[in-house]
């Protein structure tokens, strides 16, 4: 049985495929890419001067410590001793109880003055090699040789990583889950406690220290993706960055507002989102790729020293701006027929769903011709589960589409 490509998928269900920061039709994409590159004219030549407004200029200590670690409920790193690295605890949103979720922060800070890099994983709480990733790259770093500023917050969502899941566990209306990637850049005043964290976060800790960003992401528990990076390639500043990754696939495209690299953008600093493979796991070896580029991308801005790592150039980076949605028409288990990262031909079979007899109900070809992101990594999928995605260039966004996130 043929699946329906013309089927769209509500977003917040779409990734339960986390490629974690994909999302919204082409023709909002195609807006929000115009207003972004315009946005970021200025960022080519020159990063912002200061803080913006409406944001704290100095750093502020709440007077606690935790482990031996201070707590600030603001920060900026020029107010911190050069040549070393500071453990420090922000301090973000209060729990029902009255206590406060505190976020870890690590800043390495060079010995001479230089660009400022903001190092982002764990809005999503089941994203474990996305965390290792920026772990990785913030252990390489020697201060004393730097010039410039490389900050690290690695769970920003503190409550969905205590249980490894996606969605911020709230108790405003009853138990809701809510995405922290749909919150940004918050409201310290909004209506949800999640929305106070990101305002908190975005405006206190975030970008009054970031020059460029980077927001590390990984599939969602259920559905694997491959290496990849979510980038706005008609952004000078960005295409410059993504391209430094030794990974196989760009997914050139803005998305939709509310996630974490778009509010960087719209602030002025170039930001876009690495995929890092599966939910829940620690894959060394795709995490090493990704820690391999962001030191390619310090190296690119003169913060660390030493010759360019591999690229994208090295690897056959393929790009495509847009994403192709297979979903389950039937329920039943699943047996996929190409691998993540396979080239598939428009018409080619890709995955076949057998019921609890083990006869066929149901057989999945592509729409398109291009290269495998994401598949279903959970066995049975009901309908409406997304199966399949599958990367392609389109000449034309015609605004049709819903994008894995």
């Amino acid at each position: 049985m043929p699946n329906q490509p013309d089927e769209r998928l509500d977003r917040r269900d779409f990734m339960i495929a986390s490629l974690a920061t994909i999302g919204a039709s082409a023709a909002l994409v195609a807006d929000a890419g115009a207003a972004n590159a315009q946005t970021l004219a200025q960022v080519q030549s020159q990063p912002p001067a200061g803080p913006p407004a409406g944001a704290s200029s100095g750093t502020v200590y709440t007077g606690d410590t935790i482990r031996g670690k201070q707590v600030v409920s603001a920060l900026n790193v020029d107010d911190l001793a050069p040549g070393q690295k500071h453990f420090l605890y922000f301090q973000g949103v209060q729990m029902p109880t009255g206590q406060y979720w505190y976020v870890s922060v690590t800043v390495a800070k060079g010995a001479k003055p230089g660009k400022r890099v903001v190092l982002v994983s764990g809005v999503h709480g089941d994203e474990m090699s996305s965390v290792h990733t920026v772990q990785s790259v913030m252990n390489q770093l020697d201060p004393r040789r730097m010039s410039g500023t490389v900050m690290a917050v690695t769970d920003v969502s503190r409550p969905a990583l205590e249980g490894m899941q996606r969605r911020w566990p709230n108790e405003g209306r009853g138990a809701d889950l809510i995405d922290m990637n749909r919150e940004w850049p918050g409201n310290e005043n909004g209506l949800t406690a999640p929305s106070r964290h990101a305002g908190l976060l975005f405006n206190r800790l975030l970008r009054p220290n970031a020059d460029a960003a980077i927001d590390f992401h990984t599939g969602t528990t259920g559905f694997d993706v491959t290496a990849f990076n979510i980038a706005g390639m008609d952004v000078p500043a960005i295409k410059a960055m993504a391209e430094l990754y030794p990974v196989g696939q760009i997914f050139d495209n803005h998305v939709y507002p509310g996630v974490l690299h778009n509010a960087f953008i719209d602030a002025g600093i170039p930001a876009f989102t690495p995929e890092i493979g599966a939910a829940r796991v620690l894959n060394l070896e795709m995490a090493a790729l990704f820690v391999e580029g962001t030191m390619n991308v310090l190296k690119h801005y003169g913060i660390v020293p030493g010759p360019m790592g591999r690229t994208g150039k090295d690897v056959g980076v393929f790009i495509g701006n847009s994403a192709f949605p297979i979903l389950a028409s039937k329920g039943g288990l699943v047996e996929h027929l190409v691998k993540l990262n396979d080239k598939v031909e428009a018409g080619q079979k890709v995955a076949v769903q057998r019921d609890s007899f083990g006869q066929v109900v149901a057989e999945y070809t592509s729409g398109v011709a291009g290269a495998v992101t994401g598949q279903r990594s959970d066995a049975m999928a009901e309908p409406g589960n997304p199966l399949v995605f599958i990367l392609f260039h389109k000449p034309t966004l015609d605004g049709g589409e819903t994008y894995p996130e």
